[in-house]
């Protein structure tokens, strides 16, 4: 049992229950490997002077290395910082702070109190009850340390038997001493007659040793008995130690054969491989520096040649092209250090070229023949201008087509009056040297025909400015459109850039360490890597044209004529793509600034042409050639204006108040001469009106037709060869007979005037209304003082104003109420919903007729109120019957209703009688009471009755009085 286990010592220690737990748990802290040792240290890495200077095991397995140190474990995990020696090994693997973590409750696990025990106690109780009476009824035993000195005492008398010399640690029985000493030869005698006791004496030998034998055995026993977990466990370890040791080393010294095979067979055949390979990738880059400085060393008269072709993106490309070159690839070329201040001052001559030549393009452009139909000239020269003034940041170009514009309207309408002024006999240009002056020789259709044609040149004119800047905004939103695609493709790169990060490192760790990239990635994963790579290399915007580190390189190269190709060939979405695939090194917010003021620049031509359209009206308005237009033609011409403006604001998308501003001003004195010219007409129409009945043309029956139909305008005037009709006595109007004087039909015409007037200039709506209400009131004041201020009596010279004079008036204003909601609904439909305030001043209008209609009723009834006072207070009652008085009252009567009746309509003509009625029966009983006359039945009573039916007799006897309703009972009612 002893020499079984006598190879394999055991460990001393101090903890051994730590240390056979260390060894138990070593298993599971290995930790999977992450990388081969380097066994091939000879292999390039792209410098020869940076290789792997780590030891080889293939070189150095026989040299002493620092891999060879050994460090003592328990000096190694012997912590001084800590005072616990137990918490060692986890503090030093885990952390200082691994034993006093507090570990946070699971959610997972119940709380565990004490009502869960409570059962288990219940159980266990009994049991606990027997196991104390058991301990009671035996005896107990020896203590430990009493039974261990007992058992040392008897252990160490028994190995004192025992002799020293199988003690000894170099104890051999090879040493002949030592066997002799062990096996005394002197008890085994070979002679004979002595074997007896030779075998007796061998046999007591046997005995002793095999007495010693059961001695250390049951020492040995002993022993194993008080640490057998321990020792089994110790044991057990040692032998799976040496057995791993044993399988290690087989496998080192199998690996190591393997790898030096290897490294005789394929390694060096394949770092002779690389190291060519590295050689002739360095020859190429060094042809490749060769090839690009003799493109470089061209580019200066490729920049010449492009530059005589008007190719300013393309010698814009290839300088910038070339300095980058310069400063990232050629950097340090004693040959090029003059060359990137040559080409900054030929990028600083091409910027001046840029900008003259756009110059000349606007000039060009805008002056060109305006019959010309094409909208765009030279759309890919001007493309590439405005391509190449982004590029060098010039944003302030559209300033030079602004100034242009400005130069090219005045040309355009100096040419237009040349033009007509030379056609025109009547105008000496000799004479007259100033074009102004010549121009307000003309009469207004050759000076309308002259506006006109100016304005379809502007119109035409704005056209094409829109269509150039529109061509213009495009490029530049073609430009933003491309910066927003790039931060989009950029933001997708910054996405993916953690797995090819990932994938790059790989095949750099494994390249760096030695082994193949075959040994990592198949065939085809090794495809798929490279073409995404490249691909991601050529879809950057900021991939440089030509890398160091490629390889292909001769095809990265810069090609003069592949730029002009580019700026040379037509206007494809594909060349327009190819223009912009450089940095423009603009923002956003400048390009958005830069479209703003383009789309600016068009609202500056609108308001330019407007501009220079007022100037030429206000030239031609100097000696009030304007004010003196009639109704028809300054229609034509605010249509006119009112069309250019129109055209304009569709053109440019947003109005220019200039042109229009002054058609206000002009509509304005317009409206001032109009209403003037038309108040003075009416004021001398009241003058000479002798309010007499008139009768009624048949034009003006039509004109008050078509208002009836819903048409506020003039009819045209019929030819003369028409069948001419007869006038009528009345106007009908819906049916209704109007009896009117000459004034108030040419008032209605004048009225309808102002009607059509808005409708043909809507932008003097306002001022119309306003003039238009004042011409109606001044109409209501004269009328009432002409008639009920007897006015009439001196400035026509009538002798007096009769009944049939105020009745005439009072349905004149009737007439003229009639139309005066048709006029506001007419100014309602064209007026702004914020402007409707101003139909108040129809409503106090209509107000002030209906309150001079009842002063001309009030006035009729005074004049019989008058005349029944005067009657009625001589009237006595005697015969004969019927009275003088009453004969007298009755004829007067007769004449009121003669003359208002066939002017006024029945139902008015009776509401006058009924108040003319009320007025006499007031007078009647008056006199009655003052007679003291009273009903009763006697003879006065009779004649006052005889009287009074002879009143109502010749009353109803009046034509449409018949059936009024006159209750003259009310003449005896007394006062209460």
């Amino acid at each position: 049992m002893a020499s079984s286990h006598s190879s394999s010592p055991v460990p001393q220690s101090n903890s051994s229950d730590a240390f056979f737990k260390k060894e138990m748990d070593a298993t599971k802290r290995f930790r999977p490997v992450q990388s081969l040792p380097d066994v091939c240290p000879k292999e390039p890495t792209g410098d020869p002077n940076n290789l792997c200077e780590s030891p080889s095991l293939v070189v150095d397995q026989h040299r002493w290395t620092i891999y060879h140190s050994k460090v003592n474990l328990p000096a190694a995990l012997n912590d001084p910082r800590l005072a616990k020696r137990e918490s060692d090994f986890f503090t030093k693997t885990w952390g200082v702070d691994f034993v006093d973590t507090e570990v946070t409750p699971s959610f997972y696990l119940p709380q565990i109190t004490k009502e869960h025990f409570a059962l288990y106690q219940q159980e266990i109780a009994p049991r606990e009850k027997v196991h104390e009476r058991c301990k009671n009824i035996c005896a107990p035993k020896n203590t430990f340390d009493g039974t261990l000195l007992h058992t040392h005492d008897k252990s160490r008398t028994d190995l004192e038997q025992v002799p020293k010399i199988f003690m000894k640690p170099d104890f051999a029985l090879e040493d002949s001493l030592t066997f002799n000493a062990v096996l005394p030869w002197s008890h085994f005698s070979i002679a004979g007659g002595k074997g007896n006791r030779d075998a007796a004496s061998s046999k007591l030998l046997q005995e002793k040793l095999s007495h010693y034998l059961d001695i250390v055995e049951v020492n040995i026993a002993h022993q194993i008995s008080l640490r057998s977990e321990a020792f089994f466990h110790a044991m057990t370890s040692q032998h799976e130690l040496q057995d791993y040791l044993r399988k290690t080393s087989q496998a080192v010294k199998l690996l190591r054969e393997k790898i030096s095979k290897i490294d005789k067979v394929m390694c060096e055949g394949s770092l002779r491989v690389l190291r060519l390979s590295l050689t002739r990738n360095n020859c190429i880059k060094a042809y490749n520096k060769l090839k690009l400085m003799a493109t470089v060393h061209q580019t200066q008269p490729t920049v010449q040649l492009l530059l005589s072709t008007s190719e300013f993106v393309g010698a814009l490309d290839l300088i910038a092209t070339t300095q980058e070159v310069l400063q990232q690839e050629l950097q340090g070329i004693h040959s090029f250090r003059h060359l990137g201040s040559q080409l900054c001052e030929l990028e600083k001559l091409i910027d001046k070229m840029m900008i003259a030549e756009f110059s000349t393009y606007a000039r060009n452009d805008l002056n060109r023949p305006l019959e010309d139909d094409c909208p765009i000239l030279e759309e890919e020269r001007l493309i590439s201008l405005v391509f190449g003034l982004l590029k060098q940041r010039k944003l302030n170009f559209y300033e030079i087509y602004g100034d242009e514009m400005i130069t090219t309207a005045k040309n355009i309408i100096k040419q237009c009056v040349v033009n007509t002024v030379s056609q025109i006999e009547e105008i000496d240009t000799e004479v007259v040297v100033k074009l102004a002056d010549q121009m307000r020789m003309m009469n207004f259709p050759q000076w309308f025909d002259l506006l006109k044609n100016i304005f379809s040149k502007f119109t035409i004119f704005l056209k094409r400015i829109k269509a150039t800047l529109n061509t213009i905004r495009s490029v530049v939103f073609l430009v933003l459109d491309k910066n927003q695609k790039t931060r989009d493709l950029e933001d997708t790169l910054q996405k993916n850039s953690a797995k090819d990060s990932t994938v790059d490192t790989e095949v750099a760790y494994l390249t760096h360490e030695g082994m193949f990239l075959s040994d990592a990635f198949s065939e085809g994963d090794l495809r798929l890597v490279a073409a995404d790579t490249t691909s991601q290399r050529n879809a950057s915007p900021n991939s440089e044209p030509c890398s160091s580190d490629s390889v292909s390189e001769p095809e990265c190269t810069t090609d003069s004529s592949s730029s002009k190709e580019q700026t040379s060939s037509s206007v494809t979405p594909g060349a327009v793509e190819m223009m912009i695939s450089d940095d423009m090194k603009l923002t956003d917010l400048e390009l958005v600034r830069l479209a703003n003021n383009i789309q600016e620049l068009l609202y500056n031509a609108s308001d330019i042409c407007h501009d220079r359209s007022v100037k030429f009206l206000m030239a031609r308005a100097k000696d009030g050639f304007l004010e003196k237009l009639n109704s028809n033609e300054f229609v034509a011409l605010s249509r006119l204006m009112e069309g250019f403006i129109l055209d304009t604001e569709q053109i440019c998308g947003r109005k220019s108040m200039s042109l229009r501003g002054a058609l206000q001003s002009q509509a304005n004195r317009f409206v001032n001469r109009f209403h003037e010219e038309r108040k003075t007409k009416l004021s001398l129409l009241l003058d000479n009106e002798r309010w007499k009945q008139a009768e009624v043309p048949a034009e003006f029956q039509d004109l008050v037709n078509s208002v009836s139909d819903g048409r506020i305008s003039l009819p045209e005037k019929k030819p003369a060869a028409a069948e001419e009709r007869k006038p009528t006595e009345f106007l009908i109007v819906e049916g209704q007979k109007y009896a009117t004087v000459g004034t108030v039909l040419l008032l209605i015409r004048i009225i309808l005037e102002y009607c059509q007037c808005v409708d043909n200039i809507p932008s003097i709506t306002t001022d119309m209304l306003t003039r238009l209400s004042d011409l109606l009131k001044y109409f209501n004041s004269r009328s009432c003082q002409l008639v009920l201020g007897a006015g009439a009596l001196q400035v026509v010279g009538l002798k007096t104003i009769t009944t049939k004079n105020l009745a005439l008036s009072s349905r004149c204003l009737q007439l003229i109420v009639h139309y005066i909601p048709i006029i506001r609904a007419h100014f309602e439909a064209r007026l702004q919903p914020k402007q409707f305030s101003m139909l108040r001043h129809f409503d106090h209008i209509t107000k002030d007729y209906h309150d001079h209609i009842a002063e001309i009723s009030a006035k009729l009834v005074a004049i019989m109120d008058s005349l029944f006072d005067k009657l009625l207070s001589k009237y006595e009652v005697k015969a004969p019957v019927p009275s003088a008085c009453f004969r007298n009252i009755c004829k007067q009567m007769a004449k009121m209703h003669e003359a208002i009746y066939d002017l006024l309509p029945e139902e008015q003509t009776q509401m006058l009688f009924l108040r003319i009625n009320a007025s006499y029966k007031l007078h009647l009983k008056r006199q009655l009471a003052h007679l003291n006359v009273v009903n009763d039945g006697g003879p006065l009573n009779g004649l006052v009755t005889s009287d009074v039916a002879f009143y109502t007799g010749n009353l109803q006897a009046l034509k449409g009085l018949n059936n009024l309703d006159l209750n003259m009972a009310e003449i005896w009612e007394q006062k209460r």
